[in-house]
């Protein structure tokens, strides 16, 4: 029965998300209330409040959904021969510079509006729990504060990283962003690499 009512609310999430996706893309993010999207995923604008608290929110969580789950899954699975700041660090610059190309426009979207862009860079929030629970899988039996603090500094940087790319630069009239993402996240998550190899022993 949990399983079922999870499924159901799991179902409902991708829709609104979705749905508030496709009408951001056709109006302009702008042009777009809480209301169309509830009315374009047929529910209630109550039930949409129960699930997102914005339509940024929504719309960035069209590209961004389960990607926390992802990078997590890819760090618990790399080889136990590769160091666990090469596993964080790959896992998340892979997960962060491959949108697909289904979600090329709404990255373009999301780049160019600012309220957009804010909410992008607090989904990284979402990374700590599940990134916590992988390092922890990896490292076996530590102090149970080494996880916690080592996924809130790799998601503290993952933030750092994206609110530097996401800094645009005005140039000639056009919005360009800061750097490509993939550098910048790895000169951000560098500094971390020692303490990441350092928690399973690996000398560096």
């Amino acid at each position: 029965m949990t399983g079922l009512r999870d499924q159901k609310k799991q179902a409902t999430r991708k829709t609104l998300r979705e749905a508030a996706l496709r009408l951001a893309l056709e109006r302009g993010p702008e042009n777009v209330r809480v209301d169309d999207i509830a009315e374009a995923a047929g529910v209630s604008p109550r039930t949409y409040n129960n699930y997102f608290s914005s339509r940024e929110q929504a719309i960035v969580a069209a590209v961004t959904a389960e990607r926390e789950a992802r990078i997590a899954a890819a760090v618990a699975s790399r080889p136990a021969e590769v160091g666990l700041a090469d596993a964080v660090i790959e896992a998340i610059v892979e997960q962060y510079t491959d949108p697909g190309e289904h979600h090329r426009d709404a990255l373009l979207l999301i780049t160019t509006r600012p309220a957009l862009r804010a909410a992008f860079a607090d989904t990284t929030s979402a990374l700590e729990l599940p990134l916590a629970d992988a390092i922890a899988e990896r490292l076996g039996d530590i102090p149970p504060h080494i996880a916690p603090v080592l996924a809130a500094s790799v998601t503290a940087a993952v933030r750092i990283a994206l609110q530097q790319w996401l800094q645009p630069l005005t140039t000639g009239g056009l919005v360009v962003l800061s750097g490509p993402l993939p550098d910048l996240l790895r000169t951000a998550l560098a500094p971390l690499a020692p303490a990441l190899d350092a928690a399973e022993g690996r000398e560096t």
